[in-house]
């Protein structure tokens, strides 16, 4: 019930996107960039991630990365973060730039909601070479959820990080964030995983995403979300419910593209062609669909729930 609540209000304060034929965006969820260390969990994807997003920046999408894009659990300096991956922010800084970068906080990046560490970590960044302070992401304003809404068809796709009611990382997360930053990082370099994290407990899963699917039930609503690392695209007749994933598995990443109305759940991989050359390539997941089939009216035939299991 408390998730419900807090889904609603993030729903509610969310800032309203166009959505139109000519919208194209592209969302990854669950970064978590650290310190380019043994326990940097994104460390062996950045350069799919550096690639993926070049491509997207190249053919004009714009990025909504949903939430945990910093690992600040487990790393309490931000600048730690931004020297390890400085080319990683650069080319988010090329997107914000022209507009094309908005930034979710999610429990593992909490901190970012409060307007003065944004401003303390985001709006500048201190150059090694040159000496000096240069512009990061002037003004930002990391926000907990946006709307993507389509005034002709009245659809609307609610994007948040999810973590909102999951009580270890929402209410408690400040206590989660130190036992991750004095003991779990170190042991989940040798194989040992949170318990309390939804990306490793099967059951902490299924209980989250019950919550969302009975918040989709309850709004009428498509819902995208990131938090379970659990990529997820509804099958026919399914609750429009979408997961991005994450970008820390240990071949691909994954996410969700919106483009010419459509959309789709898509990864990235680095794998062999017929020669043995290593190349980065861009798959399909499932769809893409029209958005106009996820228009949740009250006259439908009403959507069934996913299974549980672990399908996408």
């Amino acid at each position: 019930m408390f998730t419900l609540k807090k889904l609603h209000a993030a729903y509610e304060n969310a800032s309203r996107l166009p959505l139109t034929k000519d919208s194209k965006y592209i969302f990854f969820s669950d970064v978590h960039r650290g310190d380019n260390s043994l326990a940097d969990e994104f460390a062996h994807n950045q350069n799919l991630y550096a690639y993926a997003l070049s491509h997207y920046y190249e053919a004009g999408f714009t990025y909504i990365e949903v939430g945990d894009g910093d690992e600040l659990w487990e790393h309490k300096k931000f600048n730690v973060i931004r020297y390890a991956h400085s080319d990683i922010f650069m080319l988010l800084r090329k997107f914000y730039d022209i507009d094309r970068f908005i930034m979710l906080y999610g429990n593992h990046n909490m901190a970012f909601k409060h307007q003065s560490q944004a401003q303390k970590h985001l709006f500048t960044f201190y150059d090694e070479y040159e000496e000096f302070f240069n512009e990061l992401f002037p003004n930002i304003e990391v926000k907990e959820s946006v709307v993507l809404a389509c005034e002709e068809s009245k659809l609307e796709l609610f994007v948040t990080h999810g973590h909102q009611g999951d009580f270890l990382n929402d209410q408690l997360w400040p206590v989660m964030r130190t036992l991750s930053r004095y003991f779990w990082r170190f042991f989940h370099v040798v194989g040992f995983q949170n318990p309390a994290s939804p990306a490793k407990n099967a059951n902490k899963r299924h209980k989250l995403e019950d919550n969302y699917f009975k918040f989709i039930e309850q709004e009428r609503k498509m819902l995208l979300v990131g938090h379970t690392h659990r990529p997820k695209f509804p099958k026919q007749g399914e609750l429009p419910y979408f997961n991005t994933g994450c970008c820390i598995h240990p071949r691909n990443i994954t996410g969700i593209e919106i483009e010419n109305n459509h959309i789709a759940l898509i990864e990235w991989r680095i794998q062999p062609n017929e020669e043995g050359t290593l190349q980065i390539i861009r798959r399909i997941v499932r769809g893409p669909r029209p958005l106009s089939d996820f228009v949740y009216m009250s006259n439908d035939a009403k959507p069934t729930r996913p299974a549980r299991n672990d399908d996408i």
